[in-house]
């Protein structure tokens, strides 16, 4: 195969003639850079290292010679901006992080790396994991010099979804075979569905938070986003783990082989389809591309049940409490003292307050974006007091509620499916309401705030042409059930075969 025809491959492919010895890691890591080059258009990345990339493929060749390394050795991929990295610089998009480069890896970029990885670069995401667009963020990407938003590569004057648009833009262009990702509200499973690929939160906890920039710590979460669930399959087997030393959150439970059920019979699945995620809100051309999608699974041998989530509506407002009184408190380390910006010519002499209050005051008003300030001061006030009782409290308590649905949907039925998303990818600029944009998340915050792992795969096309994601949404632990869905439909479809016409 020719190199140009490189990225069309599969991460398993890919793999596979790596180990074939059919193309060298360093061939493939060179061609993907190319590719980063060629579409700086569409802003994705925001950081590349050539020089750490190309000396990790040759440590891969030399692996691969030896006859030594996993199904990865030698893939390069990209990770998500939110995950610190040793060889390039981390800065979750947010100007109070530019220039700042970790001592160390994240737990996920280094099980990936020890796996045979090689990185390409850093992608580009919202501010600190905060949006839904890709619009938020404020570092500029490779081949500009100021800020931009992420461009969808199936049309470029759309968003990508966020906050890992720059993850789902990478890999929907081919510029990566698979990336990493993260999904604290929606955040993996939304861009996927817009830019056509696949993606997968797993369970709360499998997979370590550690060296992962925090938003909101009990529901953030690292998954993996490539063209197919074989793809991510392959990735999360890598990634999860028990990290128990480093992270407070994570589960210990042991490893598991995705791949190793892929290709199991679906005959007999039992799929929920709940009324509260096809009711008003849901554009008619989503509905049409998802209504076909499970009538492709019933020919398959699924079987369609009615399932109730009473609660899907008050996510959005359940969400925008927690998340934000979480960020609120994460955010605070990032202060100007010991890390990150600090503003400059701080100390106003006329001021009553000290040189330090002065400085932490401009250095985050200066540092900030206006989306996490929003967030911030939402958070501060819900858990202020006089009012945590009334805000806070209250929705950990429908939190809990929203969990107890689900356990009651699978009590009959196996996975629950539905759209990833109400519409298609809008226009860039399209929602300059925040509010606007917090509704759009409806359908993947439920599973969140319930620690359940979500998967959005490619089911379609709506109007304009764009990519339709169906979210399939499983019980605590049943990733491996996802993802076999998941792929028995894709053996008998092709829309996450297909590309952006030019890429």
């Amino acid at each position: 195969m020719s190199q140009t025809e490189l990225h069309q491959l599969s991460v398993a492919e890919l793999a596979a003639q790596l180990r074939a010895k059919q193309v060298s890691a360093t061939e493939a890591a060179q061609h993907f850079l190319a590719r980063a080059k060629q579409h700086q258009n569409l802003g994705a990345f925001v950081a590349i290292n050539e020089d750490a990339t190309l000396a990790q493929a040759k440590a891969a060749d030399a692996l691969i010679a030896e006859g030594k390394g996993g199904k990865l050795v030698g893939v390069p991929i990209a990770h998500k901006d939110i995950f610190v990295t040793k060889d390039f610089p981390t800065t979750a998009a947010s100007k109070m992080l530019e220039g700042y480069k970790s001592p160390f890896d994240a737990t996920v970029v280094k099980k990936l790396a020890d796996a045979g990885v090689v990185t390409l670069g850093k992608l580009n995401c919202d501010e600190f994991a905060m949006g839904g667009a890709n619009e938020n963020s404020a570092v500029a990407p490779v081949g500009f010099d100021s800020a931009q938003p992420v461009r969808n590569p199936w049309n470029t004057e759309r968003v990508p979804g966020g906050s890992s648009g720059g993850s789902a833009a990478a890999v929907a262009a081919r510029l990566a075979p698979a990336v990493t990702g993260t999904d604290t509200g929606g955040s993996i499973r939304q861009p996927a569905s817009f830019c056509g690929i696949t993606g997968i939160k797993p369970t709360y906890g499998r997979a370590s938070r550690y060296g992962m920039i925090a938003f909101a710590s009990s529901l953030d979460q690292a998954g993996p986003m490539g063209r197919s669930a074989e793809d991510c399959a392959l990735l999360l087997s890598e990634m999860c783990g028990p990290d128990l030393d480093r992270d407070s959150t994570s589960l210990d439970y042991p490893a598991e082989d995705f791949t190793a059920r892929l290709g199991d019979s679906i005959e007999g699945l039992r799929i929920g389809v709940p009324a509260e995620f096809f009711g008003e809100g849901l554009s008619d051309d989503v509905r049409t591309a998802v209504d076909a999608a499970l009538k492709e699974y019933e020919k398959l041998g699924a079987k369609l049940v009615p399932v109730s989530l009473p609660r899907t509506e008050l996510s959005v407002p359940v969400y925008y409490i927690l998340a934000p009184a979480e960020a609120s408190s994460n955010l605070s380390r990032f202060d100007g003292v010991k890390f990150g910006h600090r503003a400059k010519d701080f100390v106003d002499p006329a001021s009553n307050e000290s040189a330090l209050t002065q400085m932490y005051k401009k250095s985050r008003a200066e540092g900030f974006g206006d989306e996490v300030k929003r967030r911030i001061m939402i958070g501060a006030y819900v858990l202020s007091e006089g009012y945590y009782d009334a805000y806070y409290l209250q929705a950990q308590k429908i939190r809990r509620m929203i969990a107890d649905d689900f356990q009651a949907a699978f009590k009959d039925c196996d996975v629950i499916a539905g759209a990833a998303a109400p519409t298609t990818a809008w226009a860039i600029g399209g929602k300059a309401d925040p509010v606007s944009n917090y509704l759009a998340d409806i359908f993947t915050l439920p599973a969140s705030l319930a620690g359940l792992p979500g998967l959005s795969l490619p089911a379609g096309f709506g109007d304009g042409g764009m990519p339709v994601g169906l979210q399939l949404i499983g019980n605590y632990f049943s990733e491996a059930k996802l993802l076999n869905a998941a792929h028995r439909f894709q053996q008998a479809t092709d829309f996450h075969l297909k590309s952006p016409v030019g890429i």
